[in-house]
């Protein structure tokens, strides 16, 4: 199954300096069919304006992973880390037991980041944090781990869920297929830019497509497109 969610269903708020759409409830918005996916808690669609940023707060036992569209991101937090993370990229965080940061965009044009919380395998870890430039040329008409969970995914930022996250992009008429890491998985795919069919049903850019009781599906580019995926037990 295949549930297209458009971008103008998503529920979100413009706050001047951040202009947020959520896939699933979040904050003030609240959707009872649209809490979580599997694992998958939050995905949201962030528009930061230049020189804002969110101040500093707390999670606790979330894994929080940050891909960047475009613009930067630059992260401190409590552990003593601190890293600037640019478009194409991701960082994570996982909160465990507990840690405060703040995500400021301290670029001259707005940042715009996909922000995806996955629900860890174990609570009360130890905290952590991560970033790592991937290459672009890798994704080229194939998913490639950017973060993940899962055994064999060693080039990805490790985090502490059975879930993986993975970029792709295609050139306009290009096909790739995808298979899930195992029986009774949930995927969502989000193109970050340009419009693509997934099996037999077309998503424009930041539409989000929710995928269960599938072993796998192919996905085609209509325009040149880059993909973010999330695949996930239940």
């Amino acid at each position: 199954m295949i549930e297209r969610r458009p971008f103008d269903s998503l529920g979100g708020a413009n706050h001047g300096w951040l202009d947020a759409r959520h896939h699933f409830s979040f904050a003030g918005y609240h959707d009872p069919d649209r809490v979580h996916w599997g694992a998958l808690r939050v995905w949201n669609d962030d528009t930061i304006a230049p020189k804002t940023g969110f101040p500093p707060h707390s999670h606790a036992d979330m894994e929080i992973i940050t891909y960047v569209r475009e613009g930067a991101i630059t992260h401190q937090d409590s552990l003593g880390n601190k890293g600037r993370t640019g478009a194409g990229d991701v960082q994570v965080m996982s909160a465990g037991t507990g840690v405060q940061h703040s995500e400021y965009n301290l670029e001259s044009e707005a940042t715009r980041i996909f922000q995806i919380w996955i629900l860890p395998d174990q609570r009360g870890a130890e905290p952590s944090w991560g970033a790592r430039p991937f290459p672009k040329g890798d994704r080229s008409g194939r998913f490639v781990p950017l973060a993940s969970g899962i055994a064999g995914d060693e080039d990805a930022l490790p985090i502490r869920s059975n879930a993986r996250v993975l970029g792709a992009t295609l050139k306009a008429g290009e096909s790739t297929e995808y298979r899930f890491a195992g029986p009774g998985r949930y995927g969502y795919m989000v193109p970050a830019r340009g419009r693509v069919r997934i099996d037999d049903v077309v998503l424009d850019a930041r539409d989000g497509a929710a995928i269960s009781e599938l072993d796998g599906f192919r996905v085609t580019a209509l325009e040149d497109a880059e993909l973010v995926l999330v695949d996930t037990a239940g």
